[in-house]
């Protein structure tokens, strides 16, 4: 066993664990503070988060050993990558390990908004029967928009295409071939915007796409359109989302992600044409299976300084 020593802040499967273990001294803090963490982290060669802890400037500045950030899943919003990179700090995802997991979150939401599925459900526990109130729309035939057609993108569009949907993509980093390759048919977001019935988003958060969804963009869609995000909160913008359900330009929203998490009993959370999950869509035990194994391999590689598959900085 070498001398490496890596850090866990937010756990991992136990299968990465063991992978880890083979070749490192691994401490496993999951619920480790910011405050404790600056203490620690200059011990570490490696570092291993998920989307709770936030490895800003101050924790690579107090970090002289630390090589790699692994970040167990595919955003690294939480992860300043500047200052990675001022500290030839290599930083590196999962990107592929939960995308199915997430693909068919997003599907499941277009259904529980489209039947009023938790509505339904809550009233029936409720003791009430209230068929009559809880009339919905089919799937099939509507226009699905796809806002990122990258590997989560991808697969909701091929899984919708055989729903009998009409896919249609935006996505200005993939050219148009590809985007047809993968089961949509390439739009403008303008394009989108006023064509689809349901939107769902699958996009990074950063600089560009931080409240992309704004009132602009709400007053371009069609009236009674449903929104799906299980991408990242701040994309969309929450003030002026309540405000399109409130007028009924949007019908419902499906939210996984919220601008700050866990978002609390906002109106928007509690309106009742949302259905709001706490961030959820990598909690599947195989997503987080791949997810570890595949970062576990990753941070070793870095570790090692050979090659890497996928690298973020």
């Amino acid at each position: 066993m070498s001398d490496w020593k890596v850090l866990l802040t937010d756990g991992l499967h136990e299968n990465g664990q063991a992978i880890l273990r083979a070749s490192a001294q691994v401490d496993n803090r999951p619920d480790i503070s910011a405050e404790e963490l600056l203490k620690i982290v200059g011990e570490y060669d490696a570092l291993i988060v998920r989307g709770r802890t936030k490895v800003n400037a101050s924790v690579f500045a107090a970090a002289p050993r630390l090589k790699v950030v692994g970040r167990a899943g595919v955003g690294v919003d939480n992860i300043d990558l500047t200052a990675a990179a001022a500290h030839n700090v290599r930083v590196i995802n999962a990107p592929v390990s939960t995308s199915l997991a997430v693909a068919e979150l997003a599907i499941g939401m277009m259904f529980a908004l489209a039947r009023h599925i938790p509505r339904a459900d809550a009233a029936m526990k409720a003791g009430k029967w209230i068929k009559k109130e809880l009339e919905g729309i089919e799937l099939s035939g509507k226009t699905l928009g796809v806002i990122g057609m990258g590997n989560i993108g991808a697969l909701v569009a091929q899984r919708c295409t055989l729903l009998g949907m009409k896919v249609i993509g935006y996505d200005p980093l993939i050219p148009t071939e590809i985007i047809r390759n993968r089961c949509a048919e390439p739009v403008s977001l303008a394009e989108l915007l006023a064509a689809a019935d349901f939107i769902t988003i699958h996009i990074p958060l950063n600089a560009e796409t931080k409240g992309a969804l704004n009132k602009q963009a709400f007053a371009q869609m069609k009236h009674g359109v449903r929104l799906i995000d299980v991408a990242r909160g701040g994309i969309v913008d929450e003030a002026a989302l309540l405000e399109a359900l409130e007028t009924g330009q949007v019908a419902g929203a499906a939210l996984d992600v919220f601008a700050v998490e866990p978002p609390g009993q906002t109106n928007l959370v509690t309106h009742p044409n949302v259905v709001a999950t706490p961030h959820i869509g990598a909690q599947t035990e195989e997503a987080q299976t791949r997810a570890s194994q595949d970062i576990a391999n990753d941070v070793l590689i870095a570790l090692r300084g050979e090659t890497l598959r996928w690298k973020i900085v």
